[in-house]
């Protein structure tokens, strides 16, 4: 089974990333960040663990508040370098461990935590920031990355106890996966400082030892806490420090710190701190008990002939093509599908497979492919075929047969819009306009 080695602790401000990119190591004024960071690397390079679980906040670069939640798991294949303004960072992208991230992502919804989850979305600072001292990158980065988003800056958030019981359903999550990996957890952020208003550059170096007392020695009372009290002790945006609480919550509550630094060279407190994780086997049947926890909602799904739960794996799976039908919803995109399929497929690499799938219309292999439906209707309403042409041909049955199976056997229907062209299926439709004259 996989089993979480220990855990690194670190700030995440981007004068981290800063540092290393105008290579700054050998200057007095930045050098304490590299030396700080030099004995997590040398854990990180001796203990090789198989994955990094990154937990981290989003600082509105590649998340927005048209969808902003509370923990948000990353579960694809690749996390590239987010752009924040200026041209994205000079790094490879880090690669995911989309088998663990979907086991995780299942146990802690188990668990009653309501994830929600993201592929193809780049990482801003919070990650790269702090990666770009704790491990070497060139060509590529060491070891995949699992990260978990938390919503830090738009309240309400998550509260402390909260951040610190998602830890400990972690915990659970990790140590059940079957495979044998060592984990390690990294919790960034913090520790003083607020960056907006009037109280910009507050900083309180006592209120961050005593944090970092607490956090290895007395965690519970940290979940205690209030946004409005950590906020005061620390700042507003050094509250952000509950994402320690998840790391905190995920190791035993016997643990040994075996590193801590602390700098504060401008605005934020800078920390690192390695906690080497002291848990005790599992006690008994706990792992196969929280496995079948875990299979207990879709339990007997599979004896449902002719039903495929769309699911994390699905997901991952088929995430390309799921992404190129959904592209039908913007207009660019049907313009160019309509005019010219086989350059739409290029410019999507989608697969050979996957081509033929399209190309074939086969909506029912589209569906054994990993193709939720509600991609096959928007493909529907771009080529003019009706839903319950889908449904029929996914049952293997002709229209006709199958209309005889409703109780209105006339009713046709599409989600097409007002830009679609003419559903031939339905006689209701107007013939199609004239092209208007010049």
């Amino acid at each position: 089974m996989a089993r979480i080695i220990g855990a690194v602790a670190c700030s995440h401000t981007p004068t981290i990333g800063f540092a290393y990119d105008k290579k700054k190591q050998q200057d007095p004024v930045w050098a304490p960040i590299f030396e700080a960071f030099a004995p997590v690397q040398r854990w990180l390079a001796e203990r090789q663990p198989d994955v990094l679980f990154f937990i981290y906040n989003d600082h509105v670069s590649a998340f927005f508040f048209d969808h902003y939640s509370a923990f948000s798991l990353g579960v694809g294949e690749q996390h590239a370098v987010a752009d924040e303004g200026g041209g994205a960072r000079d790094l490879p992208p880090l690669a995911g461990h989309p088998a663990l991230a979907q086991h995780i992502g299942r146990s802690l919804v188990a668990d009653e935590f309501d994830m929600s989850f993201f592929q193809d979305r780049a990482l801003d600072h919070g990650v790269f920031s702090p990666m770009s001292l704790l491990c070497p990158h060139e060509p590529a980065w060491p070891v995949p990355v699992i990260p978990l988003q938390v919503g830090v800056l738009q309240s309400p958030v998550p509260s402390a106890r909260r951040c610190y019981r998602l830890g400990q359903a972690l915990r659970r999550g990790i140590e059940s996966y079957p495979e044998d990996l060592k984990v390690a957890i990294v919790a960034t952020g913090g520790l003083s400082h607020q960056v907006h208003g009037e109280r910009a550059g507050f900083n309180n170096t006592a209120w961050d030892a005593q944090f970092l007392d607490l956090i290895e020695n007395d965690p519970v009372r940290l979940t205690e806490m209030t946004q409005a009290e950590l906020a005061t002790l620390g700042g507003m945006e050094g509250a952000e420090v509950i994402m320690w609480l998840v790391m905190r919550g995920a190791l035993s509550s016997n643990i040994r710190k075996t590193h801590q630094s602390y700098y504060l060279p401008s605005m934020t407190g800078i920390a690192t701190a390695i906690y080497e994780n002291l848990a005790s086997p599992p006690v008994a049947r706990e792992i196969e008990r929280h496995r079948r926890h875990m299979d207990e909602q879709l339990a007997g799904v599979e004896s449902l002939e002719g039903t495929h739960p769309f699911t994390l794996e699905t997901s991952v799976r088929a995430y390309r093509l799921n992404k190129f039908l959904h592209g039908m919803t913007r207009p660019e995109h049907r313009a160019r599908f309509l005019a010219d399929e086989e350059a739409a497929f290029d410019a999507a690499a989608l697969t050979p497979q996957e081509r033929t799938l399209v190309r074939e219309r086969d909506w029912r292999g589209l569906i054994h492919y990993g193709v939720i439906f509600f991609m096959l209707e928007k493909l529907g309403a771009v080529v003019g075929v009706s839903n319950l042409h889908i449904y029929a041909a996914m049952r293997g049955q002709t229209l006709e047969d199958f209309q005889q199976t409703r109780n209105a056997p006339g009713a046709l229907y599409s989600v097409a819009g007002k830009d679609a062209a003419p559903q031939t299926w339905d006689a209701a439709q107007p013939a199609p306009r004239p092209p208007v004259k010049p």
